[in-house]
């Protein structure tokens, strides 16, 4: 299983961004943030971070550099989860979708579909 570090939040938000954009410069990543923005010198560090950690490489364009992720954001997301499955619940799927439902009060709609997903995934698998 590839091993990726965990990211800080800041490092998430950059990589939400470059993730969203592909591809840019640190002044371009910095248009994405609400008000008040982070400054120049604050991005610029997290991003040697992500460089350092292998979450983004970057190319010389003109005069800048342009970032861009070398980590896809749904290889981190499943990795990201399967690391709170098994901190948080035992590995039990069951376990973290029973608290979830129980947190977010789902609504009978939105258990309609959790089923229909579920369903799905039966009929796929016993096709194999």
């Amino acid at each position: 299983m590839l091993r990726i570090k965990e990211l800080t939040k800041a490092e998430e938000q950059i990589m939400h961004i470059l993730w969203e954009i592909k591809s840019g410069s640190v002044n371009d990543i910095i248009k994405h943030y609400r008000e008040p923005r982070p400054k120049y010198t604050t991005i610029s560090t997290i991003i040697r971070i992500l460089e350092t950690k292998g979450f983004i490489g970057h190319k010389k364009v003109s005069k800048a550099f342009h970032y861009h992720p070398l980590v896809d954001k749904q290889i981190y997301t499943r990795i990201l989860m399967r690391g709170i499955l098994a901190k948080y619940f035992g590995n039990s799927l069951r376990q973290m979708v029973s608290f979830l439902s129980h947190e977010k009060s789902l609504s009978v709609t939105e258990l309609e579909e959790l089923k229909n997903i579920i369903e799905e995934e039966i009929r796929m698998q016993r096709q194999l």
